[in-house]
């Protein structure tokens, strides 16, 4: 198993050095889920729910987390990101919304928390515009799906 990067020598917390890494064009794929009530999943497939499109309304919330990841974790450089992506799938038997999320950047380190971050904040954007009608919401299985790019290469769950 590799050491733990964000730790210098002596055990203190750091920015990772990506300065000698090669620019490579890299990609995240990131997933999760949310389950509620099937009348609360309804609410939000017939666009009944008061506050308005609350998928709309995550997909650009998950955008935007995206954007700002550098600024919510403390050791993530700031990136120009190429392409983020995130699509939203009501399924009326698992009574859910799927979430997959997919950031590009041409860079010097991966874009990971980037695509789990969108994801996250995506889910908590439904949870948020839903709870007054369904408190016991559940987000569940929010993991990396998939990157490539880098020395490491590509990966696959």
């Amino acid at each position: 198993m590799n050491k733990l990067t964000h730790f210098n020598q002596t055990g203190d917390a750091h920015m990772v050095d990506v300065g000698g890494k090669n620019i490579s064009h890299r990609i995240a794929v990131s997933e999760g889920r949310i389950r509620m009530l099937p009348e609360t999943l309804a609410m939000i497939q017939q666009g009944s729910h008061k506050k308005g499109d609350v998928l709309g309304i995550a997909r650009v919330a998950g955008i935007m987390a995206a954007k700002r990841t550098a600024d919510l974790i403390p050791l993530c450089h700031p990136l120009a990101l190429t392409h983020v992506s995130i699509e939203l799938t009501p399924d009326s038997g698992q009574s859910e919304v799927y979430c997959q999320t997919r950031v590009e950047t041409r860079g010097q380190t991966g874009v990971e928390m980037e695509a789990l971050c969108a994801t996250q904040v995506a889910l908590l954007t439904i949870y948020d515009m839903c709870k007054a009608v369904d408190r016991g919401m559940q987000i569940d299985q929010v993991r990396l799906r998939e990157k490539s790019g880098g020395k490491s290469g590509h990966w696959k769950r």
